[in-house]
């Protein structure tokens, strides 16, 4: 039977000698035992398959979501939980206007997180600084482990996600802070199949039709293609350019493409999604007050116990929201989500259900707990962009635009 997570259990975890609390989850396809999923693929169109050594035995696996991945997952649904007044939680954003596709980002998205040279090139509208030569983000040049305060009030997910201040001024001498939550969707016994694809041109458009060539004057009135040879860009010999090796219509996009069979997918025996939050890893988090060398244990528990509570959340959150990881990858629980927590070793771990509301008044309490500590925590840093990287953002949006239309 499992019990509800309190306050006084995790602090107790946080601040004793557990371990990790972990939470593994089975699931199969949404389309029941057998039904095809798609897991991701890398470079060269290959899938991650690998395999893994589980109750002993050799089994086939093949990676379905990775831990990049399931953090940036579990990173959205905090934003999401955010921007819905859910929780309280530092975010750096900026916003990118008046350029063809205007967009916003923020710390919860950005691939270096705070430390992201998106925020580096922006500038903190209050000081007329770039963001790390402001009082806020010049916190980010003297953060490590050590010394974690500034990073803790500024962006929390970063010392449970991982961060490589690898954009600031050291470079890649910049801090590192490990992941203290790894998340994975693996597939069991997998087995790999084959995909057909094919498309059936409502014009009945032939290989016969006619040759397609590169227009040459082109403008918004007419394709950026032509039949007629004349019309048609030169190459270094004078010759009208085709569109591919041969210039057929399909180049274009138009006619039938033949039926066909390829490799694609796979059938598993299920799918297994191990979550770890190291409880080890936020213990070699200090939280000194700014001029000292070193911190009070009762503040450091304080902030610890935050991330715990926090990380907790992100994953919860993630989990009730369901694994449609991508298209024709939709898993299915088997089970309930229970957490478990290692605490003594040769004995059976305590077992905990967390939901989504449980969760976030856990984290709600260890906060004001940290905060009546004197911690910080903004609640959020709206940046612009320089000059320069709004431009560099709409010269790429230009280019890609124009490249599309083939103007």
């Amino acid at each position: 039977m499992s019990d509800a997570l309190t306050l006084d259990v995790l602090k107790a975890a946080v601040t004793g000698h557990a371990s990790a609390f972990r939470c593994i989850t089975e699931y199969q396809p949404a389309g029941g035992p057998g039904d095809k999923v798609f897991p991701p693929t890398y470079e060269g169109g290959r899938y991650a398959v690998e395999t893994r050594i589980i109750g002993g035995q050799p089994v086939p696996c093949v990676l379905l979501d990775s831990v990049q991945s399931q953090a940036n997952r579990m990173e959205m649904s905090l934003l999401d939980a955010v921007e819905s007044g859910q929780i309280r939680l530092p975010v750096v954003s900026v916003k990118f206007e008046d350029i063809p596709k205007p967009l916003r980002v923020t710390s919860l998205e950005a691939p270096h997180r705070v430390a992201d040279a998106i925020f580096r090139d922006s500038l903190v509208p209050a000081e007329g600084k770039l963001f790390r030569q402001s009082t806020k983000g010049r916190l980010l040049d003297t953060m490590e482990p050590g010394n974690a305060r500034g990073l803790f009030g500024l962006c929390p997910t970063a010392l449970i996600f991982g961060l490589w201040d690898s954009t600031g001024p050291r470079g890649g001498l910049g801090a590192k802070f490990q992941r203290a939550m790894v998340s994975e969707i693996v597939g069991y016994h997998a087995q790999d199949g084959v995909r057909t694809s094919s498309r059936i041109d409502p014009l009945q458009i032939t290989l016969a039709a006619g040759t397609i060539y590169e227009r040459a004057a082109k403008s918004a009135a007419v394709p950026h293609w032509t039949l007629d040879s004349g019309s048609a860009e030169k190459d270094g010999k004078g010759q009208p350019l085709k569109l591919g090796e041969k210039g057929k219509p399909s180049e274009v996009n138009h006619g039938n493409v033949t039926p066909g069979i390829e490799s694609g997918g796979f059938t598993i025996g299920k799918a297994v999604q191990t979550t770890v939050l190291s409880l080890v890893a936020l213990r070699r988090l200090s939280f000194p007050t700014a001029g000292y060398a070193v911190s009070d244990p009762g503040v450091d528990a304080a902030a610890r116990t935050v991330l715990a509570a926090l990380g907790l959340a992100a994953a919860v959150m993630v989990r009730a929201g369901g694994a449609d990881l991508r298209s024709r990858c939709h898993l299915f629980p088997t089970g309930p989500f229970v957490w478990e927590l290692l605490d003594n070793p040769c004995e059976k771990p305590r077992s905990f259900i967390l939901d989504p509301n449980q969760a976030v008044a856990l984290f709600d309490q260890t906060l004001a707990e940290a905060l009546s500590k004197g911690l910080p925590w903004e609640e959020k840093l709206d940046l612009v962009p320089s000059d320069d990287l709004l431009q560099l953002v709409r010269n790429s949006q230009e280019l890609l635009a124009a490249n599309r239309s083939g103007s």
